[in-house]
């Protein structure tokens, strides 16, 4: 075990990518120890990316990608706006409600702070916020991307703890709800103390046409119960629907309906069954086409094709963390290493809450080193065994999980939503460190009532019946 983990953590210390530092410990260990032979290094790495739930990685990174060239992110504002824009402290407001509008698209916390944060960022400057204040709601709104579903951090844990995808993608909705609210409070205090006003004058029209638009994503699926009820087929059903959804989005020219409906799209079909979590990614896709090349026609076949190769860029990276993270779990187990540090968890306490707790501990330390996809990759198999041992359901474990990695996205030294918003706001890392530091607060209330209070996550997969 030490020389697995003291390798890992010197290779870590010396700077190299956290991939190749698991790879590297893992064949030094193997090559020393003599406990399997060399060429499993290999089988076992292949084996980690050979899984069908992954496909989802890569077409939600493109779905996220095809959404900001779409122009989609500059209508999420402009309807943020519209909705909150006239409270004190309007782009404070505006900028959570973006998010968690992009949030329903991307799925990725800095596919949020670089697409949307980049716009934010800009116009709260202009109007007059310290750029501290304007990183710091960014960051904090950004954690919502991968609890809203749909989220790729759900994707992998779903894989490793063999729990229903779907199941965590329906458990992220009242927690990212109650994340938002938490924000938004946030805000409205700074605005008081502060003595921020409004920044765009209260006009019923605008905010009138917002809950239009609201009004219209909510009666569809209504509108579709009621043709089912009436005998229509539920395909049938839909196809009018969409169609007569696409004429009035193309008569009124609304900013957002077309954007608010793909987390309708995305939870609606994997609920009728017309496609597996895995599948749903495809489908973000294709939704994203259609509104770039047809419905708004703001992209072109050099901006797809630029999208595209970010897309293989970025997924070869998060790929190679996710096999370099296998080999190094299974030696983990392998060595007993994953059992050791269960059972001594378990000699500290019998309690869930109590291991709850220093769980949340483990969880937001490693996030503050280790990227997100690497960390559930290597912290699934040791902490599942006692998850399941104290009666603790998976599907709230995982929302636990994710949110305390998110949250360790903020901090140095591997922060990467951290980095990505010193890059956009041309602050230094210390500066941005800071400005993050008051928005822990909420972030933390929100993975203290997401721990102790499990009908949070859990009563709405249950609703469904996607859990027990």
């Amino acid at each position: 075990m030490l020389l697995l983990l003291g390798g890992f953590l010197i290779l870590m210390l010396l700077g190299v990518p956290v991939a190749i530092a698991m790879a590297a410990s893992s064949l030094l260990y193997i090559l020393v120890s003599g406990v399997t032979p060399d060429v499993t290094l290999a089988q076992r790495m292949i084996a980690g990316v050979e899984s069908f739930p992954l496909l989802a990685v890569p077409f939600f990174i493109l779905a996220g990608n095809l959404m900001n060239i779409a122009g989609v992110t500059g209508r999420i504002y402009k309807f943020a706006v519209a909705l909150v824009g006239w409270m004190r402290g309007g782009l404070g407001h505006v900028n959570i409600i973006g998010s968690v509008i992009f949030s329903g698209m991307s799925g990725t916390a800095i596919a949020d702070a670089a697409g949307l944060g980049t716009i934010e960022i800009k116009a709260m400057k202009d109007h007059g916020y310290s750029t501290e204040f304007s990183v710091g709601v960014t960051a904090a709104s950004a954690t919502l991307g991968p609890i809203i579903p749909p989220s790729l951090p759900f994707v992998i844990y779903g894989m490793m703890a063999n729990v229903s995808i779907g199941a965590l993608f329906l458990g992220g909705v009242i927690p990212g709800i109650v994340m938002t609210l938490l924000m938004m409070a946030t805000v409205t205090y700074f605005a008081h103390k502060n003595k921020w006003g409004s920044d765009t004058p209260f006009s019923w029209p605008q905010l009138g046409s917002a809950g239009l638009e609201i009004a219209i994503v909510l009666a569809f699926p209504m509108a579709i119960w009621l043709m089912v009820l009436a005998g229509m087929s539920v395909n049938m059903a839909v196809v009018i629907g969409l169609g007569t959804l696409l004429i009035i989005d193309w008569y009124f020219d609304f900013s957002a309906v077309m954007a608010l409906m793909a987390p309708v799209i995305l939870i609606g079909g994997m609920t009728l069954g017309w496609f597996t979590p895995t599948e749903a990614a495809v489908a973000a896709v294709i939704w994203s086409l259609f509104l770039g090349l047809v419905r708004y026609r703001t992209m072109t076949f050099r901006t797809v094709a630029k999208a595209t190769f970010d897309t293989i860029e970025t997924t070869a990276s998060v790929l190679f963390i996710v096999t370099a993270a296998s080999i190094f779990a299974w030696l983990l187990t392998v060595s007993q290493a994953a059992q050791m540090l269960s059972d001594w968890m378990l000699s500290i306490t019998h309690n869930k809450w109590v291991f709850l707790a220093l769980a949340n501990v483990l969880i937001l330390f490693v996030g503050c080193f280790i990227d997100t996809t690497a960390a559930i990759t290597i912290l699934v198999p040791i902490l599942l065994p006692i998850v399941l041992k104290l009666g603790i359901d998976p599907i709230h474990f995982g929302l636990i999980m994710t949110l305390n990695l998110m949250i360790g996205l903020l901090h140095p030294p591997l922060g990467m939503v951290l980095f990505v918003l010193a890059r956009v706001a041309k602050l230094s890392v210390e500066r941005t460190t800071v400005a993050i530091l008051p928005w822990l607060v909420p972030l933390m209330l929100a993975l203290i009532a997401i721990t102790y209070i499990p009908d949070l996550t859990l009563w709405l997969p249950k609703y469904m019946g996607l859990s027990k």
